[in-house]
């Protein structure tokens, strides 16, 4: 099991390296993630977009690019084009944002000829290193889903399943967050919590995944607020999946997770038929690695 973020790492050490197309990886930021992911050799990248600018920011970063694929492209829609159909075509085993705007990006990956989507919802997901907690939590929807409904958090909670599965659980424990414990019809959250509970039991979700909710934030991280309100569960306090009510809620707790609680993160979207890496300029260049080593996980375990 992995339970760090740098198992991942050693994980992806001296494994056959999974393949990265970078839509327009013209730009410093971009470039330093992937010279650190080179480095750890963790992946084979595939550059897509202006190569003297690709070739000119290695060169100030010390980047070696030898027998690294280029590809000039002029536009950052021909650059999305290329990355994705790289991907389609089983050239490539997962894409990465580099200099373009994510709608660009998301637009080539929901491309209805050669894009990557598939019959599910496209969502956030993170995975955290928090110093207070014993094992990685993952949680969604922070990023992409503003107010899912029941239908959409059964395929988010189905996305966040298919990348939690490559950390080597033998057990998924699923907390549906809500403000309460009570099922009130006046809070949609618990009651699509409770459905959600229903459909794990009936195996919606496969084996060896535990659904329990609504549960609030003190019960899923913590036996002894489990233990106080006299709340039986097998997911207290040993939360693997953390499911968000709202996007407000998964974007709140994760930038709390990260600024008030130091935890360590990587970032990926899925829905699509390969992973999406979309690094913030704001992450750190750990961060940035971390996400792209995730992705490389998560390609790895799909082929």
């Amino acid at each position: 099991m992995i339970n760090k973020l740098e198992g991942i790492l050693h994980q992806l050490r001296g494994d056959k390296k999974v393949v990265l197309s970078v839509a327009a990886a013209h730009d410093e930021e971009v470039l330093l993630a992937i010279q650190s992911a080179v480095e750890k050799d963790i992946i084979t990248p595939i550059l897509i977009g202006d190569e003297n600018k690709i070739r000119e920011i290695s060169k100030e970063i010390n980047f070696d690019l030898n027998g690294i694929k280029i590809i000039q492209k002029d536009t950052i829609e021909q650059c999305a084009e290329t990355a994705v159909k790289l991907v389609s075509s089983k050239e490539a085993d997962f894409v990465m944002k580099g200099l373009l705007d994510t709608s660009v990006i998301l637009k080539a990956v929901l491309n209805k000829e050669w894009g990557l989507r598939t019959d599910s919802l496209l969502s956030h997901v993170m995975v955290y290193e928090i110093p207070t907690y014993d094992k990685l939590l993952v949680t969604t929807d922070g990023g992409m889903n503003i107010a899912p409904d029941y239908d959409q958090k059964v395929k988010i909670l189905k996305n966040a399943i298919e990348a939690t599965k490559p950390l080597g659980l033998e057990e998924i424990k699923v907390a549906c967050l809500a403000a309460k414990e009570k099922i009130n019809p006046k809070m949609p959250a618990t009651v699509d919590a409770k459905a959600l509970q229903e459909a794990g039991e009936r195996g919606e979700f496969g084996e060896g995944v535990i659904v329990e909710g609504p549960l609030a934030f003190d019960l899923a991280v913590s036996k002894e607020a489990a233990k106080i309100k006299s709340f039986e569960s097998r997911v207290a306090g040993e939360t693997d999946i953390m499911l968000m009510p709202t996007i407000e809620v998964g974007n709140g707790i994760g930038k709390t997770l990260t600024y008030f609680a130091g935890g360590k993160s990587a970032g990926i979207i899925m829905g699509a038929k390969a992973p999406i890496v979309l690094v913030s300029r704001a992450d750190s260049h750990e961060s940035k690695l971390y996400s792209i080593a995730y992705g490389a996980l998560i390609a790895g375990h799909n082929k």
